[in-house]
């Protein structure tokens, strides 16, 4: 749960840097003369760029707590507030990319002015979605989720079996149920490579009707499955099946299985994994895959964390990996980091079994702190 609220506090709190604005008059002013709130609040403690403006300028500083007030209500609301906190992250993400300006870059006296706009205007607009009743559809980022909402039987399919999901998931213990929430978020991940929709962000929906009847039948199928559970959430989590094709899926699985190992999910949400290249004989096979994470919880770039969660230390300053430790850098919420790595499985007579225990060593690792 601490880890949570870390998380909900630093998406408060997190970076954003609109368009550069020309204003002569602010350009000798320092940014403790401009925000009113800097010396009383002590504001120059604070190091992180945004942090000083919810800090120092009084309009920020309470929609923060308007903002926060919402997101409360939301975790409340639900059973799965890990997934309310990934997508938050990606909110992050998205409004950082919106206001223009990426990275942890000082916003000079100029432009603190736009940059406050910038954060009261995309701030407002996501306390208004936090409330709407129709919050998912209307916060979704994700070609697949947009296809959903468009569709109202689709809509109503997933709703359904996350009904029947949280019902089941309701009957488990604490760590067991982080478990299979982790589970239920690769599903969608599977979901989206078997029908086609995996990296199509860009792609106008009338070109994926196609992948229309793909969804239905996955929320049939899925839904039929745990309704045929009859209440036992261990006939469908907590398994850890065989996979029965040394694949993309197949590294999914795996990567959820190292992930449960080490606790990583307070941490870290894989968002996509896709397949590279595999080379398979009749008893052994390798696949290479890239496995993109998004942070939910600060920690350092080189700490156990980092290396069982991520494969690896890093240099957060050039995003590369960093074999040696030392450097006193956390990644911060909603960072992203992508790897690259060879899993090796093996046949056994129920399907492929993933003999790579542990992310390390990656072949290949970017870390970016915006989009």
């Amino acid at each position: 749960m601490r880890a949570i609220v870390l998380a909900v506090v630093a998406i408060l709190l997190g970076l954003a840097h609109p368009a550069r604005a020309e204003n002569p008059a602010d350009s000798d002013r320092s940014i403790g003369d401009i925000l009113p709130l800097f010396g009383k609040n002590h504001c120059e403690e604070v190091k992180v760029p945004a942090d000083q403006l919810f800090c120092g300028d009084p309009e920020l500083n309470g929609i923060a707590a308007r903002l926060s007030s919402a997101i409360q209500e939301r975790l409340n609301r639900i059973p799965n507030r890990r997934i309310a906190i990934a997508e938050n992250a990606e909110w992050v993400r998205d409004r950082n990319s919106s206001c223009g300006i990426f990275g942890r870059q000082n916003v000079s006296s100029r432009d603190i002015r736009p940059v406050r706009d910038c954060l009261l205007k995309e701030t407002e607009e996501r306390i208004a979605i936090l409330t709407d009743p129709n919050f998912d559809c209307l916060a979704t980022n994700t070609t697949a989720g947009t296809l959903i909402c468009a569709d109202p039987a689709l809509a109503i399919a997933k709703t359904e079996l996350n009904e029947h999901v949280l019902g089941l998931i309701a009957r488990l213990r604490e760590n067991e149920a982080r478990d299979a929430f982790a589970e239920f978020d690769r599903w969608s991940r599977e979901r989206d490579r078997k029908c086609d929709l995996a990296d199509k962000d860009n792609v106008p929906l009338q070109e994926l009707s196609s992948s229309e009847g793909c969804l239905a039948d996955y929320f049939t199928r899925k839904s039929a499955e745990v309704v045929a559970a009859k209440g036992d959430p261990k006939r469908v989590f907590g398994r850890h099946p065989l996979s029965p094709s040394p694949d993309a899926d197949a590294v999914d699985l795996c990567v959820a299985q190292i992930h449960s190992a080490n606790a990583c999910e307070d941490f870290l949400t894989v968002s996509r994994v896709f397949q590279i290249s595999r080379e398979v004989t009749e008893q052994n096979a390798t696949v290479t895959a890239a496995v993109e994470m998004v942070v939910l919880s600060p920690f350092a770039v080189c700490s156990p964390i980092a290396s069982s969660c991520t494969g690896t230390c890093w240099d957060i300053r050039a995003g590369k990996p960093k074999p040696m430790p030392g450097s006193r850098d956390s990644f911060s919420v909603a960072h992203r980091v992508r790897i690259e790595k060879s899993f090796a499985f093996q046949k056994t007579d129920d399907g492929w079994r993933c003999n790579s225990p542990a992310l390390q060593p990656v072949e290949v690792g970017v870390a970016t702190s915006g989009p």
